[in-house]
C-alpha cells in the first residue's frame, strides 16, 4: 500500500522533526551566548525561563521564554502548513513537547514545558492560545503562584478546545487527545510544585522564596 506507507513516513518525519525542534535547549543556549552559568547548575536546575530569571538577567529569561514558545509554535505550524492532516499536526504537537521535556541534547533531562505548550496552543488555534494565556493571568493574579496558574492552564486548554470545537474551529478528536496528553505531562512535571503548594511553601509571584 504505497499511499499508506508514504503517509506513515510523513507522519514519522514530522514527529522526529518536532521532537528535535523541541529538544533545542534555549535556556542553555541563551545562557552560554550571554556568558551566564548553565541553568542546570543553580536554582531548581530546570532549563527554563523561570530558572534563567534567577540570574537577574531579564533579557536572557525573555529570550529563553520566546525561544521555547517559538519552537512549539514552529513545529506545529510546519505540520499544519505542509500537510494540514489532523493526525500529523496532533502528533507533531506532542512530539515537540516531549522534545522539550526529554531533550536528546541534554541527556533527556529537560524543562517543564509551559512556554513550549503555549507555543503549541497558539499554532493549533490562536484564539485557544490567547484564552489559555488569559487563564494564566487570572489565576496568577488571584493566587500569586505561577506554577498553579500553569497547571490551571493545562487543565483548561483541552476543555476550551473541546467546547469551542464546531464553533470557532472544526472538531478534532485526535487533537483533544494530543492536548490532553500534553496537559497531563505538564502537570506531572509540576509534581514537586504540587507538593510545595500543599505544604504552603511554594514561592509566590513578587515575593522572595
Amino acid at each position: 500500500m504505497p499511499g499508506f506507507e508514504s503517509g506513515f513516513l510523513v507522519l514519522v518525519g514530522f514527529a522526529v522533526l518536532g521532537y528535535l525542534l523541541g529538544s533545542i535547549p534555549f535556556a542553555v543556549v541563551t545562557s552560554r551566548l550571554m556568558g551566564l552559568s548553565d541553568p542546570r547548575t543553580y536554582g531548581s536546575g530546570n532549563p527554563g525561563a523561570t530558572n534563567v530569571l534567577r540570574t537577574g538577567n531579564k533579557t536572557a529569561a525573555l529570550l529563553t521564554l520566546l525561544g521555547d514558545a517559538a519552537k512549539g509554535w514552529f513545529a506545529v505550524w510546519l505540520a499544519n502548513h505542509f500537510t494540514a492532516a489532523p493526525d500529523i499536526v496532533a502528533i507533531t504537537a506532542v512530539a515537540v513537547f516531549l522534545g522539550h521535556l526529554f531533550p536528546i541534547f541534554l541527556g533527556f533531562k529537560g524543562g517543564k514545558g509551559v512556554a513550549t505548550a503555549f507555543g503549541v496552543l497558539l499554532a493549533v488555534e490562536p484564539v485557544l492560545g490567547v484564552a489559555t494565556l488569559l487563564t494564566w493571568v487570572i489565576v496568577a493574579f488571584f493566587f500569586r503562584i505561577s506554577s498553579l496558574a500553569a497547571m490551571a492552564c493545562a487543565l483548561f486548554a483541552p476543555f476550551y478546545f473541546f467546547i469551542l470545537s464546531g464553533v470557532l474551529w472544526p472538531a478534532s478528536p485526535i487533537m483533544i487527545v494530543a492536548l490532553s496528553v500534553i496537559s497531563l505531562l505538564l502537570i506531572w512535571r509540576h509534581r514537586a510544585n504540587i507538593t510545595r503548594i500543599a505544604s504552603g511553601t511554594e514561592p509566590r509571584i513578587g515575593k522572595k522564596s
